[in-house]
């Protein structure tokens, strides 16, 4: 069980409308939805990490609102190009933050599906009392806080580098604070590019985007998985019109046998007192006064 939050009701609404495909679940006990009726690309937002039967998968999560507006901005004008896309889309949006390093490895990423980048710790460094100190705010996607922080203290008390003093994690419920004490007359830029080298301070991220589209698997660009999730919209909000149509349709048709109905309403209510049984008044209506079925069983009711 799990609390879902307000949004992921936007993943599966009108689902109950058959907007989308159903397939049996692993033991044919129940169906399950093959896609959710998703109001926006959520592949792109969550990201997705995986592997599968001789394919990888590695899409970063993106920011809500950037796409979105992209989504919009390509259904409005449907012939732009990847660099108006990046306009509105920056890059990835990492939940732990940091600092994404090269435009060229975004670039390539959109453009074809793959690429490398480099994420970097958010990193301030601060005097007190005669000391400088090195002050951890943010740290790179997937890296595992207490590993960094046990690394930098192993190349403390090996002394792989001079000028390490201390190696405290300050983290609490506000955010990630890990705070490395130097040496009063240290190198801080040597410091810090050692710990870029020698530990996930600093990492590089490999976009590998690879989705299932029309069931076969695909590297796709940025506009390629737009374009893929514009289409699907389309089809959902197709099948939930029919869905609603017919709906409608049945109501009208009932609605239409009530109307006939209480214009001959004494000669109905005579038929129906005549007769035997509940089935048997459908019956003599359905033949006296050609309703249909439906509209027998909605005046009998």
């Amino acid at each position: 069980e799990a609390r879902l939050s307000k949004i992921s009701n936007e993943l599966l609404k009108d689902i109950d409308k058959d907007t989308v495909k159903w397939a049996p679940n692993f033991d044919d006990t129940e169906m399950e939805p093959t896609v959710l009726p998703a109001k926006f690309p959520a592949i792109l937002v969550n990201g997705s990490t995986g592997i599968s039967a001789g394919y990888a998968t590695n899409i970063p999560p993106h920011n809500l609102g950037e796409i979105i507006d992209a989504t919009i901005k390509r259904i409005d004008n449907p012939n732009c190009t990847l660099e108006e896309i990046l306009e509105i889309v920056k890059g990835p949006d990492f939940p732990t933050g940091g600092i994404v390093e090269g435009k060229d490895g975004i670039y390539d990423a959109y453009k074809t599906g793959r690429g490398k980048i480099v994420i970097r710790s958010k990193v301030e460094v601060i005097d007190i009392k005669n000391k400088k100190q090195i002050v951890i705010t943010e740290i790179p996607f997937d890296v595992i806080k207490q590993n960094l922080v046990r690394k930098i203290d192993e190349i403390r008390i090996d002394k792989k580098i001079d000028g390490i003093l201390e190696v405290k994690d300050g983290s609490n419920r506000e955010g990630i604070r890990i705070t490395i004490d130097l040496k009063k007359d240290s190198n801080v830029d040597l410091i810090l590019n050692y710990l870029y080298k020698n530990t996930e301070l600093q990492i590089t991220y490999n976009y590998n985007m690879v989705a299932i589209v029309n069931r076969r698997p695909a590297t796709l660009g940025l506009v390629s998985i737009l374009d893929a999730y514009i289409k699907h919209l389309k089809e959902v909000i197709t099948r939930r019109t029919e869905f609603d149509l017919a709906v409608d349709k049945k109501r009208l048709h009932i609605v239409e046998g009530l109307i006939k109905a209480i214009s001959i309403l004494d000669e109905v209510i005579a038929t129906i007192r005549s007769s035997k049984n509940k089935a048997d008044a459908k019956d003599n209506l359905v033949s006296k006064f050609s309703f249909t079925e439906e509209q027998a069983e909605a005046i009998v009711t």
